[in-house]
């Protein structure tokens, strides 16, 4: 096990009406006007839009609304939210949503003390100050496990790039979470949400670093939540336990507990970046996509044969056969793949409508024209993220 630190300083309002809180937890950071950020007419047509105007208006906030948020958070609305903050003195930003409003929300909150371009920040060629305006949120979609990050990914559809950036100051200041918000969520989000929460917690289990049984254990118990309660809700979809089990495994994936004291590997989630900057496609779908086809690429990766071969067991009890370890990872990797094609994802690039054309340029963006390679677990040279891309046509 490595050396670490962990801070996670959110406050998390977990469970039925607690969004009736968030009135005066707001108050109690000295907020006088309110950013108030969501994406599409969702939050009205539950209720939730009126529930939280209502509070903030029974604790006088004044508030002001960016709406239009959509999966993979656009820059230019980032850009709109700075200059509201700006020229309306909002000192407090409130996300009600999935991941993309929140993260919008985290951008929008080190943006506006940045004098140049957001996209500078978002890019890396600059680093965040310590300076923000403090983040709330109602969660509407476990997947991100943004309410509990300290990043946030934002696209830039005119540059078909999506990327994003980090501060130990970006964590939300609290989140409040009703599995209840949920219940309306279409089955299509629910998988793919369940998919990118499987997917955080695979980037930190699937390491090279020794000793680390606890927060292995603490992964492994994660994905089969999800995979044990994303099958209930399929067939019962109000099934409030079901729904909660999976919105703090959302959080829990997110917030770095299962990833301390180890190297972590990052490279399906970079790929996929790759993916839905250039086709716009559902985070968790092109996770769906990338995380199976990868397993099986790995599967004769001597170095990597153990923890898949862990994973297999542990995970899906396949029986190992130790002499031809290959088909117990294959047989892992079949096993998801067959609950994610009865949720209706994607298994492969066509079946999402995605051509052959831009591998090279994926893989000579990942890898800096060939010049570096991604991923800790196993690093992938451009020649390996091109023969993937195919595997996964």
């Amino acid at each position: 096990m490595n050396n670490f630190e962990f801070q996670c300083a959110t406050k998390m309002f977990f469970g039925k009406d607690t969004q009736l809180k968030v009135g005066k937890e707001i108050k109690k950071y000295g907020a006088t006007k309110v950013l108030l950020v969501y994406g599409g007419t969702s939050i009205k047509k539950s209720g939730l839009y009126d529930t939280v105007g209502d509070k903030l208006n029974e604790e006088k906030l004044s508030f002001i609304e960016l709406p239009g948020v959509v999966p993979n958070p656009r820059v230019s609305l980032v850009r709109k939210g700075i200059e509201i903050c700006r020229n309306e003195n909002v000192d407090f930003l409130l996300a009600v949503g999935g991941g993309s409003v929140i993260d919008t929300c985290k951008a929008i909150s080190f943006g506006v003390f940045y004098s140049g371009d957001v996209w500078d920040l978002i890019m890396h060629k600059v680093e965040p100050g310590e300076k923000h305006l403090p983040v709330a949120d109602i969660l509407t979609l476990p997947a991100a496990g943004s309410e509990e990050s300290d990043s946030c990914m934002i696209s830039d559809e005119t540059l078909m790039i999506k990327s994003g950036f980090g501060s130990p100051y970006m964590r939300p200041v609290f989140s409040i979470m009703n599995p209840e918000l949920t219940f309306s969520l279409p089955l299509y989000q629910t998988a793919c949400g369940c998919m990118d929460i499987m997917s955080h917690t695979m980037e930190r289990y699937f390491s090279q670093t020794e000793h680390v049984e606890m927060t292995d254990r603490m992964a492994e118990g994660i994905i089969k939540t999800v995979l044990n309660n994303f099958q209930i809700i399929m067939e019962e979809p109000d099934n409030y336990d079901a729904r909660a089990e999976i919105m703090l495994c959302g959080t829990w994936a997110q917030n770095d507990m299962i990833g301390s004291g180890r190297e972590q590997d990052w490279f399906n989630h970079g790929l996929e970046h790759q993916i839905s900057g250039y086709y716009d496609i559902a985070h968790g779908a092109g996770l769906a996509i990338t995380t199976p086809a990868w397993m099986e690429f790995l599967s004769d990766k001597l170095e990597c044969v153990p923890k898949l071969l862990q994973y297999a067991d542990r995970i899906w009890n396949v029986e190992i056969d130790y002499k031809n370890p290959q088909d117990s990872i294959k047989e892992a990797a079949k096993r998801l793949r067959k609950i994610l094609k009865k949720a209706g994802l994607p298994l492969y690039l066509h079946e999402a409508g995605i051509g052959t054309e831009k591998f090279e340029l994926m893989a000579d963006n990942m890898t800096v024209g060939g010049t570096h390679t991604c991923g800790a677990f196993y690093k992938m040279s451009k020649e390996d993220i091109l023969t993937l891309l195919k595997m996964m046509a």
